[in-house]
């Protein structure tokens, strides 16, 4: 087993130091907040993350893992130290590398024996090249450093189950000596190990995400269409599952993509193609669809009524997905604010989300609106005018059609994730809109009402 250092305690880099421990290693993760190091010591996670706390706190009393903010002497005498530090988007679409420099500089001045330097963040083609350069620039002590590429792959929510049951582990080396010992750290987790140069790593991990973006942003450019030709998206993508060339994954219609991987590795594929002088002309579509996608339910509200000003407003999710309390690329951070500039008054649920949403959102009056956050589903739809929803958690699944009708003012609900069956909304008496799918519109409750009157 291997004395690994791991830095940064966000997603990528608190999942796999944990799971480094769960197999065996001894792990210490560096992060620079105090704060968050004395909670994870504590046993607390500083992420939502499906079963992630359980195995902290249990390698952490087996002594398999450890907190700290010294990065001298957890890099110091660290067989291999991984990289899990964030690459945020630029306002052009590229990747900001500088916390990844800081850890390389830390490294280089403070190991004092061969070490393996292994970057897990999400990088562009060539920099695992760079950061090599810049160790070596700075290195203090006369000892191998070299550098690999190890992309993850996990989805936030189940990340946990993402790392240690992983369809595949990418490896990129440039040496024999790399190469076997990514091949012994990760030979507890008896999963397949694809093995190739850096440049080719760091390839994989761009393609394969921004593979999937497009085959969502596929599925809602043809849910818009389906919309206009009278097809039911739901009846496409079945269709469309069976076919194993296809599959059955990421063919739900909705309003878009979030998150912290999707949205940033598109843009950033997008720069370097642009930097090589080069168009990738689906992923800029994907890019435009996903971009626009986000607030199609807002505009089509917006058709509907005369205005927002006054409305009580259900907003039901905030996150960007269900399972995580990460609001990167949230479309309710695209549709509140636009919602409260137009005076609407907002009434939030999110299972796990309130909290990160009203750091950015304070409860009370903001511009021409205000927000207040519901404790349940129901809390935000009594008495409602209209209701939108954004995530599919399964408290908000659990919401019934009929619960609509007798909660709000007005049973009007825009629903992002197709969550509800247009036909049962439509014997509720709920004036429905979905992605892809016949909408249940007004008149078409009239004549309900009108006809079961007759009868």
């Amino acid at each position: 087993m291997y004395n690994i250092a791991v830095a940064g305690t966000g997603y990528v880099g608190l999942v796999a130091g944990v799971c480094f421990a769960e197999m065996g290693h001894q792990v210490t993760c560096v992060d620079i907040d105090e704060d968050k190091v004395e909670l994870m010591r504590s046993g607390g996670s500083p992420i939502f993350e499906t079963g992630l706390e359980e195995l902290m706190q249990k390698n952490y009393k087996a002594d398999r893992i450890e907190y700290t903010t010294d990065y001298e002497n957890a890099y110091r005498s660290a067989d291999a130290v991984f990289i899990g530090v964030g690459t945020p988007e630029q306002p052009d679409g590229s990747a900001n590398l500088s916390y990844i420099a800081t850890v390389a500089r830390q490294i280089a001045e403070s190991v004092e024996s061969d070490t393996l330097v292994v970057v897990k963040s999400t990088v562009p083609v060539g920099t695992n090249d760079k950061v090599e350069q810049f160790i070596h620039d700075f290195l203090v002590n006369d000892v191998q450093v070299e550098v690999a590429s190890n992309p993850e792959f996990l989805a936030q929510g189940s990340a946990v189950k993402d790392t240690l049951e992983a369809e595949r582990i990418i490896i990129g080396t440039e040496s024999t000596w790399a190469e076997q010992m990514l091949q012994e750290i990760y030979e507890p987790f008896k999963l397949p190990v694809v093995s190739v140069n850096r440049r080719s790593a760091e390839m994989i991990k761009y393609a394969s995400n921004d593979f999937l973006a497009l085959k969502i942003s596929y599925m809602n450019d043809i849910a818009n269409l389906c919309e206009r030709v009278g097809a039911d998206i739901q009846d496409v993508a079945e269709g469309m599952s069976y076919d194993e060339r296809i599959g059955s994954k990421f063919l739900n219609a909705g309003i878009g993509f979030g998150g912290s991987c999707f949205p940033k590795d598109t843009k950033a594929l997008d720069y370097i193609a642009q930097q090589n002088n080069y168009e990738l002309k689906t992923v800029r579509a994907a890019i435009d669809i996903n971009k626009s996608q986000k607030t199609k339910l807002f505009d089509k509200a917006g058709d509907r009524l005369i205005t927002f000003d006054g409305l009580k407003v259900a907003v039901l999710g905030l996150t960007f997905k269900p399972g995580t309390d990460d609001l990167r690329e949230a479309p309710s951070l695209e549709n509140v604010p636009q919602l409260l500039e137009k005076g609407a008054d907002v009434f939030a649920y999110d299972p796990v989300g309130t909290d990160n949403f009203s750091h950015i959102h304070p409860e009370g009056k903001r511009g021409k609106g205000s927000i207040t956050y519901a404790l349940n589903a129901e809390e935000a739809l009594e008495d409602a005018n209209v209701c939108f929803i954004f995530t599919e958690w399964g408290e908000i699944k659990a919401v019934e059609p009929d619960d609509y009708k007798k909660l709000m003012r007005t049973p009007l609900v825009y629903d992002g994730r197709n969550i509800h069956e247009v036909d049962a909304m439509k014997q509720a008496g709920v004036e429905y809109y979905s992605v892809g799918r016949p909408s249940v519109e007004r008149e078409a409750i009239k004549e309900r009402a009108v006809h079961g009157i007759q009868q």
